[in-house]
């Protein structure tokens, strides 16, 4: 095994870019999945690695042994201090995977759809797409403005959602939206109505707003229904990540129904 000590090295100068830089992972199409959860969620799926990073403390572990053996892939150790530059976990298990991102699939004009306009927050990305995943959704699209989908935080947050969903990232929505070939709802707090009062067990693009700002004006113009989730108290709205979740389970239980 190659063992890397020195900041200096082409190589953990190329980790430390994938780990901070949205730009540098857009260019390589790469990115760090890291911790064992993220490698046996890949592995469960037969999904492959590049490479696998990997402390020398890390190597005495049984369960990193383990699931060393799942990939056939070179193995770079690389030095405690230089591992925790790169990883962002509160308690590191010293093992990562540097990984290509898949390309992604054409966009659909029907199906459950998910339209994410403007969510930023990783946490609540990543969120989302674990909710999607657990919910059957066939395809994820986000905005521009959206947060990068394989950031570190937004991995974590999916906890294994990428393997199993189609996404794709830089998509014009209302383009999209005006081409889908089903209803088109948007979440809104006015001239709505619940989601458990409309068929939502067809064709749909589900579009969730900003934290702040919420949907913006031009996914509103083209949607063909508003929903809103009732709710008492003195909370004006949910978190999206929240909302999200309600809504892909009430679509659930009516596709169950049917």
């Amino acid at each position: 095994m190659l063992l890397i000590s020195s900041r200096q090295n082409s190589f953990f100068k190329t980790l430390l870019k994938l780990a901070t830089s949205r730009k540098e992972r857009r260019k390589t199409r790469q990115t760090l999945l890291d911790g064992t959860h993220l490698l046996l969620a890949l592995a469960d799926v037969g999904g492959q690695l590049e490479k696998i990073i990997v402390t020398p403390a890390a190597l005495e572990s049984p369960e990193v042994q383990s699931l060393l053996q799942r990939f056939a892939v070179a193995q770079i150790v690389l030095d405690e201090a230089l591992f925790a530059e790169l990883s962002d976990l509160p308690s590191t298990t010293g093992i990562m995977g540097l990984y290509a991102i898949p390309v992604a699939m054409a966009a659909r004009k029907e199906g459950f759809c998910l339209l994410l306009d403007g969510v930023q927050d990783p946490g609540n990305v990543g969120t989302i797409l674990r909710t999607a995943a657990a919910f059957g959704v066939d395809q994820v699209l986000l905005a521009d403005e959206c947060a990068d989908i394989w950031s570190p935080k937004v991995l974590r947050a999916g906890m294994g959602a990428h393997f199993v969903l189609d996404m794709l990232e830089h998509i014009a929505l209302p383009a999209f939206a005006a081409d889908f070939n089903g209803a088109v709802a948007v979440t809104v707090l006015e001239q709505a109505v619940p989601p458990y009062t409309v068929h939502l067990a067809q064709n749909l693009a589900l579009v969730l707003g900003s934290e702040g700002a919420g949907v913006s004006a031009a996914m509103q113009e083209v949607a063909n229904l508003r929903l809103t989730i009732p709710m008492e108290g003195q909370i004006e709205s949910l978190n999206v990540a929240a909302a999200a979740a309600i809504l892909c389970y009430e679509r659930q239980r009516q596709v169950s129904l049917a």
